[in-house]
C-alpha cells in the first residue's frame, strides 16, 4: 500500500489506488487515481458541512451574543472577554499548528488527527449547555472562556488536516472548484442547523410571530426562562459535527501511514520545520503570502466573529433576530462559495482575493455606519416610519446593516475559497500539512492583534462600532502586501533529509 515515495517520504496521490470495499478484508485489486474520485471529493466537502455550523451557532450568532449579553451581562465587557479568549487561542495555534502539521506530514495519515479533533469539539460543544445565565449554577465565565478557546483551537486544527488533503484528492485544475464547493457545503450546513434552532427553539420561545406549523413552545421541553433555547446551540453543534464527519472517514482518500513512530515523527517534524525556517529566503514568496493572509484573514474572521455581538449590542436583537439574520446571510455565503471557485478560475487566486478584500472594506464601513438613529454616520432617521409590519428588522438602519452584511457574506467567502486554493498552488506537495500548519498560523497568529485591537478600541471608546471599525486597518495592510506576491509554484522544495 505504500507505493512510490516522494522526496520527503510521502506517498503520491496517483497511487491511491487500491480501493477498499466496506465489507472486504483485502483491497480490491484495481488501481485508480484518487484525484479522479468524485465521491471522495464530495465527501471531503461534507466535512465543511459538518464543522461550519459551529461558526454560526457558537462563534458568531447564538452562543457568543448569549455569552456577552446574558452570561456576562454586559455587551461591552462580554465582547472584551470573548476577544481575550480568542486572542489566547490564536497564540496557542500560532505556536503549535505548524509543528503539528510537520509531524503529520512525517506520519502520513490525516484522518486519525481529524477523529481526535472531532471528539474534542463534540465534547466542548456539549459542555456549553452548562453556561447558565449570569454564570450562576453552572460553568463560571472563566471556564466558558477556556472552553471557547479550546473549541477555536480545535476548529483551526481541523482546517490544517482537512485542507492538507486537497492536493491528494484533486488535480491542480480542480482545486479551485472543490475548495469553493466545500465552502458552499459548509454554508448549507450552517443554514440547515440555524434553521432547525430557529423553528424548533427560538421562534416558539419568542412568541413574536404566528406561523401555522410553528410549535407552541420550544421542542424537547426547552425552558426559555433559563435560556435553554440559546444554550441548545452547543449540543446541536456538537452532534452535527459528530454525525456528518462520517462521509469523510468512509469515502475520502487518505495517504497511507509511513510507518514512522510518533517519537521519530516529532523529531523529524521539528527538523523539517527548522529547515523550512532556515530556507525562508528561498521561500520568500510563500512567506510574503502567509504574512499578507495573516493580516487580511484576521480582519475577515473578526468581521464574522463580532457581527452577532455588534448586532445584539447596537440594535438589541434577540436570539430570534440573530438567527434570522444568519439565515438571511446564508444564501449569499453559499453563492460566495461557487462565485469564489468561478472567480478563482477566471482571474486567478490573487486577483480574486484582492478584489474581494477591498470590497469587504467598503461594505464593512457601511455596516459600521448604522445605528438605531443614523445611517451612514450622518443621516438621522429616528423619526422614519417602520418599513413593514413584520416584528423584526423594521427600521431602515437595520435593513441597511443586513444589506451590507449580505455583500460581506459573498466577499468574505470568496476570500476564504481563493486563499485556500492559492496556498495549495504555492506549497510543496510533500509538505502540505506543514505548510497548512503555517497557513493556520497565518490565520490566527495576529488574533492577538485583531481581537486585541477590537478589545482595546472598544474599552477605550466604550463604543462597539468604533472597536469593530478598527478591523479595516488589517484588511488594507493585508491587501497591500498581497499585491507583491507572485502567483506561482514554489521555486524549491525544502527537505530535512541529510
Amino acid at each position: 500500500m505504500h507505493g512510490k515515495r516522494t522526496a520527503a517520504g510521502m506517498p503520491g496521490a496517483a497511487e491511491a489506488a487500491a480501493v477498499f470495499s466496506p465489507t472486504a478484508s483485502k483491497p480490491v485489486l484495481h488501481r485508480v487515481d484518487a484525484r479522479d474520485d468524485r465521491r471522495g471529493q464530495y465527501a471531503w466537502g461534507m466535512f465543511e458541512f459538518a464543522r461550519t455550523p459551529y461558526i454560526g451557532l457558537i462563534f458568531v450568532f447564538v452562543f457568543a451574543p448569549y455569552f456577552a449579553n446574558t452570561v456576562v451581562g454586559d455587551p461591552v465587557r462580554g465582547q472584551e472577554i470573548w476577544g481575550l479568549a480568542n486572542t489566547i487561542a490564536g497564540v496557542c495555534i500560532g505556536l503549535t499548528a505548524p509543528l503539528l502539521g510537520a509531524i503529520a506530514d512525517r506520519m502520513g495519515r490525516r484522518k486519525p488527527w481529524l477523529i481526535a479533533i472531532v471528539v474534542v469539539m463534540t465534547t466542548g460543544c456539549f459542555a456549553l449547555w452548562f453556561a447558565m445565565p449570569g454564570a450562576k449554577g453552572g460553568l463560571s465565565v472563566t471556564h466558558i472562556a477556556i472552553i471557547a478557546a479550546v473549541l477555536t483551537i480545535s476548529f483551526e486544527y481541523s482546517q490544517v488536516f482537512h485542507n492538507a488533503m486537497l492536493s491528494a484528492i484533486a488535480h491542480r485544475r480542480d482545486i479551485g472548484w472543490l475548495s469553493g464547493y466545500g465552502v458552499a457545503a459548509g454554508n448549507i450546513g450552517n443554514f440547515l442547523a440555524m434553521s432547525a434552532v430557529l423553528f424548533c427553539a427560538a421562534l416558539p420561545a419568542s412568541g413574536a410571530v404566528d406561523i401555522p406549523f410553528l410549535p407552541d413552545a420550544p421542542l424537547f421541553g426547552l425552558d426559555p426562562s433559563t435560556y435553554q433555547h440559546s444554550r441548545i446551540a452547543g449540543p446541536v453543534s456538537g452532534l452535527w459535527v459528530a454525525l456528518f464527519t462520517a462521509p469523510l472517514l468512509l469515502w475520502t482518500y487518505d495517504v497511507p501511514a509511513t510507518g514512522i513512530r510518533t517519537r521519530q515523527a516529532v523529531k523529524e517534524g521539528m527538523e523539517q520545520l527548522w529547515a523550512t525556517m532556515k530556507q525562508a529566503r528561498k521561500l520568500s514568496n510563500i512567506g510574503r503570502y502567509l504574512v499578507a493572509r495573516m493580516l487580511y484573514n484576521d480582519g475577515q474572521v473578526a468581521i464574522l466573529a463580532y457581527s452577532g455581538i455588534i448586532a445584539a449590542g447596537v440594535f438589541k436583537w434577540d436570539l430570534t433576530a440573530l438567527i434570522l439574520f444568519s439565515i438571511l446571510l446564508s444564501p449569499f455565503s453559499i453563492a460566495g462559495g461557487f462565485i469564489g471557485g468561478w472567480l478563482d478560475k477566471a482571474i486567478g487566486s490573487k486577483r480574486a482575493i484582492l478584489f474581494s478584500v477591498l470590497l469587504s472594506c467598503f461594505f464593512m464601513i457601511g455596516a459600521a455606519s448604522m445605528t438605531p438613529r443614523h445611517v451612514y454616520f450622518i443621516f438621522n432617521v429616528e423619526s422614519a416610519p417602520p418599513l413593514w409590519s413584520f416584528p423584526y428588522f423594521r427600521t431602515l438602519p437595520e435593513a441597511l446593516f443586513i444589506v451590507n452584511y449580505m455583500a460581506l457574506a459573498v466577499t468574505v467567502t470568496v476570500v476564504f475559497c481563493a486563499s485556500r486554493t492559492m496556498m495549495v498552488k504555492l506549497s510543496p506537495p510533500q509538505m502540505m500539512s506543514q505548510f497548512f500548519g503555517l497557513y493556520a498560523l497565518s490565520g490566527t497568529a495576529t488574533a492577538f492583534l485583531g481581537h486585541g485591537l477590537v478589545t482595546a478600541v472598544t474599552a477605550v471608546s466604550h463604543n462597539q462600532q468604533a472597536g469593530f471599525s478598527s478591523i479595516i486597518l488589517l484588511l488594507l495592510a493585508g491587501a497591500a502586501l498581497l499585491a507583491r506576491v507572485r502567483e506561482e509554484s514554489p521555486d524549491m522544495i525544502v527537505s530535512s533529509e541529510r
